[in-house]
């Protein structure tokens, strides 16, 4: 039998926890969300892939790189030597995660570490909760996304973030 005090004080706990959850999420649903712009282009494709690849390569990195439209539809890939197989579809999970979600990978990863509501993540449908993904974001706006993936996925996402950053970059 569990005593009234105790039953008093478990309800409190929850509905705490229930409302640092909701606020968490009110305050992510109030950020501006960017919007979809036009996709990707072949040679945006080339600038990010290219700068992903030279990050790589100066760290010893051997990764799987893959860069999708805003429909997540593989624009470029690339796969490095010594990339372990596994690689290649993770890279191509965040890559259309990062597009079709319009966020990073990571902030799933985050969501997920945190327990609790955040284990909601695990339920949508393509998103990879796993570091290494962002969205390409020119002018504002989505145009794609980039997934990395064959080291640490903090490794994985700086690799990302460098193709990410040349996209962007005029």
């Amino acid at each position: 039998m569990i005593r009234p005090a105790f039953r008093l004080a478990r309800r409190a706990l929850f509905l705490a926890g229930m409302t640092a959850a909701t606020l968490m999420f009110a305050g992510a649903a109030d950020a501006q969300v960017p919007l979809y712009g036009a996709n990707v282009t072949l040679d945006q494709a080339r600038k990010a892939m290219t700068a992903a690849q030279a990050e790589a390569r100066k760290n010893g990195w051997p990764v799987a790189i893959a860069i999708v439209d805003n429909a997540g539809q593989l624009v470029m890939f690339e796969r490095m030597d010594n990339t372990q197989t596994a690689s290649v579809e993770v890279a191509q999970d965040k890559a259309v995660s990062a597009a079709m979600y319009r966020r990073s990978t990571k902030v799933f990863q985050d969501m997920v570490a945190g327990a609790g509501a955040g284990t909601r993540a695990l339920n949508l449908r393509g998103a990879s909760t796993v570091e290494g993904g962002l969205p390409l974001v020119v002018e504002g706006k989505i145009i794609g996304g980039i997934g990395v993936s064959g080291v640490n996925s903090d490794q994985d996402g700086v690799v990302a973030k460098a193709g990410a950053d040349a996209a962007a970059a005029r």
